[in-house]
């Protein structure tokens, strides 16, 4: 029996030793840390809204080069692809017939200006006999109306000489305008007519161009709000400007600025000109017009380009990296701040007594997104100056939790957003 009690003593106090070990350890064990998250202070800026439009490149005059009279080419007297000016003497038409028709109206001119003046004599030799009835006055009638006819037939005839002298003249095809002519149509040999349908070549003034972008109707009406209610502002007294991106992805920009490489490129701006006042029915788009100069003549005629339109300043404009935007089960968009005061959905929960200095808690907040804006998502409402965006440690935070935050500059907040879009 005592050995009985003895073991079961030891038992005993093997269990205290072993509960006041646990005890202890429990005492000693850390505290579990919160969550390290990284964030950014939301601010204000103005930013320059831009729209990127496809469109298409189109002379600023085209002219097509058609015969006036019809006739034999003898003669081509330019280079396919090379620079006219106006005036200048394109095709030679075989000039004989035409020769000949000036030729005849030219006698014709002389013969009828002789007539006038035996008309003209008998006229006032009549008047000064008619007085003492040497002469009829129906006699005196009749010369003084073959007298009227005469000078008639002399005006008609230097009006067929005059017809005749610009149909010569029309066998010399000139440009009508100054620019760069294309291929030609026709050989020399070739038989062409006048106000025949095909023309014989065709100049574009190519010095400036016109590039012809199409807007969707919506995106039109949403820009003219945004202007009504004041959330845009002109970005100058001038037209809209605009830039040009080439098939290539390379910038319109001036040759020796592209160059040089590693620089911002001169661009070569545009100015827009109008919007259309008519809305394709089939496809919903404006069609809108922006003028170019083209001192290198870079921009051809029928090119594909993207045109980059400012649309206006936004004041006030607050800018987040994309990875900060999340959507809820209802697909509304929103992002997790930082606080200092418990959120009120979880005010139920027991709040920590004091928070450190870089402590706070995760809450979320509605925002409604715009658009991209160099990989960043710009933001029309939500969040106020000040705000404390969480960047980093998402996965780590969940709203009401307490974390430790610590602050981002926007350069490495952009940085890292730009990282996550790559």
């Amino acid at each position: 029996m005592k050995i009985l009690l003895k073991k079961t003593g030891v038992i005993l106090g093997c269990l205290v030793v072993c509960m006041a070990s646990l005890s202890g350890c429990s005492e000693d064990a850390p505290q579990k840390e919160n969550p390290a998250v990284r964030y950014m202070i939301a601010r204000p800026e103005s930013v320059l809204l831009t729209t990127e439009l496809p469109g298409r490149v189109s002379a600023l005059m085209v002219s097509e080069v058609r015969p006036q009279v019809g006739g034999i080419i003898q003669t081509r007297l330019f280079e396919e692809g090379s620079d006219v000016k106006a005036g200048q003497v394109l095709y030679q038409i075989d000039p004989a017939l035409f020769q000949a028709t000036y030729n005849n109206a030219k006698a014709e001119l002389s013969k009828a200006q002789a007539n006038v003046v035996a008309a003209r004599l008998l006229a006032e030799r009549y008047a000064k006999i008619v007085d003492i009835n040497a002469v009829s006055k129906q006699e005196y009638d009749d010369a003084v109306a073959a007298y009227g006819q005469a000078k008639g037939s002399v005006e008609a005839a230097r009006q067929a000489l005059e017809t005749a002298r610009i149909n010569l003249g029309y066998t010399r095809i000139t440009a009508p305008v100054s620019g760069r002519i294309g291929r030609s149509f026709v050989t020399p040999g070739a038989l062409v007519t006048q106000n025949q349908p095909d023309p014989l070549s065709t100049i574009q003034q190519l010095k400036h161009v016109y590039v012809d972008v199409t807007q969707s109707s919506s995106e039109l009406l949403k820009l003219r709000r945004a202007f009504a209610h004041g959330q845009l502002q002109s970005s100058g007294q001038t037209a809209a400007k605009v830039r040009l991106v080439l098939e290539d992805g390379s910038p319109y920009a001036k040759s020796a600025s592209v160059a040089e490489g590693g620089s911002e490129p001169e661009w070569i701006e545009g100015n827009l000109e109008f919007s259309d006042v008519t809305i394709e029915q089939s496809t919903g788009v404006v069609n809108v017009r922006a003028t170019f100069e083209n001192p290198e003549k870079i921009l051809l005629p029928g090119m594909y380009v993207r045109a980059v339109i400012e649309e206006g300043v936004r004041e006030n404009a607050i800018l987040v990296p994309q990875k900060t935007v999340t959507r809820d089960t209802k697909g509304r968009t929103l992002v997790h701040v930082l606080n200092k005061s418990q959120p009120a959905a979880f005010v139920a929960e027991a709040a920590k007594t004091a928070l450190g200095e870089s402590e706070f808690y995760v809450d979320t907040r509605y925002v409604t997104v715009d658009r991209d804006f160099r990989g960043q998502w710009l933001l029309m409402d939500g969040l106020q100056d000040g705000d404390r965006v969480l960047v980093d440690g998402l996965q780590k935070a969940r709203p009401g939790q307490v974390v430790s935050g610590v602050v981002l500059d926007a350069g490495k907040a952009s940085s890292a957003s730009e990282e996550q879009n790559g």
